[in-house]
């Protein structure tokens, strides 16, 4: 496994950047530090000796200060935007190529809206913690500390009245700070779980207007609202505590140095210069030590979130692949499962001592009922998921052996639940491979897709929405047919892929299949037994298990299953 990750391995690019935005920012408070010190000085040594001159030295010199300690402090800020930024855009490019690489298996126990979340509202508050850490964990720190030793140079018996607070400040944000990650962690996986309802009712929303269950998901929607009301209520009450009680102390801290301070006046013992410079530090603390509050507030949540977010890229993904070593089986087959069982929850088979092997060239068709383990069967083929018992081989080597990208590589697949992206018809059959121009028209004409593409307003150039929802059904599986067909690949995978054609076209793809690839190995799963019919081997599955295997015509004699499927069609109905 590769070295794990942690947020300083992102800071630490931009540490000479930072350290030089750290630097400025240092050098800005500590001229803002200067400047009630020399008010003082003005105030109790300059002004009595009635030295003009002097006075507008020193009135100068705190201009020159105050806009050095704005200058640095704007300096200092931008740099703290950008560092922020850029670590942030690593951070996040980081995750989403580690997201893209990671297992079926992976990505179903995070879930897709978990995941979304990590790439957005997480990384949103890493991103704020880093620019708050910059900007005010060097000032903050600088102006408490340096105030406080200044303030003990004007006026110690002041300073020991203002100290007295400070360590209750600090016991309340400690306190704070300790519950408040955990807190924000239980407040990401609300906001996950809004995520999911929301992904899952926008993308499902036709099929709530059709079944007029918009006040349904309404109120499905609101108590997943409600919890991450609920969830933030509880964190931010907790932590909105400090605020109010840093204040409490603060300015029961102010009234005891303001009686102090004027009783000292009036007996003569300190200088009206002294104590409204020691206000000024007083003021000036006291915002440091308000600012450091939500500094550790803003911690918390986003250490909350770099949680999350290095729970996903120090989990193992496809880009650490390393190979199995697993003995190889006979190369003779071009496609070989050997008593393969898988389950998804590791609680009860979903597919149970499969095994078949076809030869190059060969068809092999899978039908059964829904849930049966048909698409399964087209996923432990891709490696999406690792089997439990049995070996699978591609061409006589164990698919463990095979690198991810190369074993897919190998593949046309048309899956159940495929997509189409907002783009051209052209752009989503070649889907950024380097496929000719005559590859791509040979697809869409075996693919029964040019008929209709050459009566859209642009043909091969015309837009299609996202999931293709301007085109019809049939149309949709045409156009992932051609992407299937395009790359001329040697395995072809087609997952229910004309269950919306009509059986004109149906017929006229079966036949292209036949005729243009004919060296080339299939896995057809289908609903219709027409679809598979021509199969070399045909597989009945039953609740993962394997009912009948045989020809057509084998099967019809001898399994009673698929004689009753395809009684049921009737020549051609869907098998529901």
């Amino acid at each position: 496994m590769a070295m794990e990750k942690k947020l300083r391995d992102y800071i630490r690019p931009c540490g000479k950047m930072m350290a030089a935005g750290l630097t400025i920012k240092a050098g800005g408070s500590f001229l803002e530090l200067l400047l009630p010190y020399i008010l003082s000085m003005i105030i109790d040594d300059i002004v009595p000796s009635g030295n003009r001159r002097a006075i507008l030295i020193w009135g100068g010199v705190m201009v020159i200060c105050a806009l050095l300690a704005w200058i640095m402090n704007v300096a200092a800020n931008r740099n703290a935007g950008m560092v922020a930024r850029d670590m942030t855009k690593s951070l996040r490019h980081d995750l989403f190529e580690h997201t893209l690489y990671l297992s079926c298996e992976k990505t179903d126990a995070f879930t897709i809206p978990s995941l979304e979340s990590r790439l957005t509202s997480d990384t949103y508050n890493v991103h704020r913690m880093m620019g708050m850490m910059q900007r005010m964990g060097v000032r903050a720190p600088i102006i408490t500390i340096g105030g406080l030793i200044l303030c003990f140079l004007l006026e110690p018996m002041l300073a020991l009245v203002f100290l007295a607070v400070i360590p209750f400040m600090l016991v309340v944000i400690y306190l704070r700070t300790s519950k408040g990650v955990p807190l924000y962690r239980g407040v990401q996986k609300a906001n996950d779980h809004m995520a999911s309802v929301t992904r899952e009712n926008a993308q499902g929303i036709r099929v709530i207007k059709a079944l007029s269950r918009t006040e349904y998901e309404k109120k499905h929607f609101a108590k997943a609202n409600n919890a991450l009301k609920d969830s933030e209520i509880h964190a931010n009450l907790l932590m909105a505590a400090i605020n109010p009680m840093m204040n409490l102390f603060l300015y029961a801290g102010m009234i005891g140095v303001i009686i102090l301070g004027a009783y000292r006046v009036n007996a003569g013992l300190s200088e009206a210069g002294k104590i409204l410079a020691f206000m000024s530090y007083f003021q000036m603390i006291s915002h440091s030590l308000m600012a450091i509050s939500r500094l550790f507030i803003m911690y918390s949540r986003g250490m909350a979130s770099c949680e999350r977010i290095m729970e996903v890229l120090n989990t193992e993904n496809e880009k650490n692949w390393q190979p199995a070593n697993e003995p190889d089986g006979d190369p003779q087959y071009a496609l070989q499962f050997k008593d393969v069982s898988f389950s998804y929850l590791k609680v009860k088979d979903n597919i149970q001592h499969l095994s078949f092997a076809l030869k190059k060239g060969e068809t092999l068709g899978i039908i059964g009922a829904t849930g049966s383990g048909k698409s399964t069967i087209l996923s432990l083929l891709l490696h999406f998921y690792a089997i439990d018992a049995g070996a699978i081989y591609l061409n006589g080597k164990n698919i463990k052996n095979i690198e991810p990208d190369a074993l897919r590589r190998q593949f046309g697949i048309v899956m159940q639940n495929d997509f189409l992206f907002s783009d051209t018809v052209k752009e989503n059959i070649r889907f950024g491979r380097e496929v000719s121009d005559e590859a791509l028209q040979d697809a869409i004409n075996n693919a029964q897709a040019e008929e209709f593409i050459s009566e859209l307003s642009e043909k091969e150039d015309s837009a299609l929405t996202s999931k293709g929802t301007n085109v019809s059904g049939g149309q949709r599986q045409r156009i992932l047919l051609s992407r299937a067909f395009a790359a001329q690949p040697d395995f072809l995978l087609l997952d229910d892929s004309s269950s919306a054609l009509d059986y004109k076209t149906d017929s006229l793809l079966r036949k292209a299949l036949n005729e243009k690839y004919p060296d080339t190995t299939m896995v057809i799963v289908a609903q219709r037994v027409s679809s598979i019919k021509g199969c070399d081997q045909i597989i009945v599955l039953d609740h993962g298990r394997v009912n009948g295997f045989g020809t057509d015509q084998e099967l019809m004699k001898n399994n009673s299953l698929y004689a009753a499927i395809a009684d049921s069609q009737m020549g051609g109905a869907l098998f529901d």
